[in-house]
């Protein structure tokens, strides 16, 4: 009867990990679309601020090529949010739940039943 309500124990604490690691996993991919979000809305801020600061100080954009300006920006913007990117998706590798092997535990059992 122990071997019974252990496997049944097992199976519903792995049930429980389970639903807890997608919440994790929800949790992370939300948490990483906040940051992409944020990351585009600082690069639009930062652009258009030196975009400002070129026309005040009465430069046009003859010479530059908005490209290479967006280049640099989004690159020198997107440093910080790129370790944060790595960090969540070496954790959501890791928001998994492990899952019970009952054979292996009865296996493990065989003598203590058959005996």
């Amino acid at each position: 009867m122990g071997q019974i309500v252990s496997d049944v124990t097992d199976i519903l604490d792995y049930k429980d990990a389970k639903k807890e690691a997608k919440s994790q996993r929800k949790e992370i991919l939300a948490e990483m679309a906040k940051d992409e979000a944020e990351k585009t809305n600082l690069v639009k801020k930062v652009l258009a601020a030196q975009r400002a600061k070129y026309g005040a100080s009465g430069m046009s954009n003859n010479g530059m090529t908005e490209g290479a300006v967006l280049k640099r920006l989004k690159s020198e913007t997107a440093a910080p949010y790129a370790e944060k990117r790595r960090a969540n998706l070496a954790k959501l590798k890791n928001a998994k739940a492990s899952k019970p092997n009952l054979l292996k535990s009865l296996l493990s059992r065989l003598d203590d039943i058959v005996g």
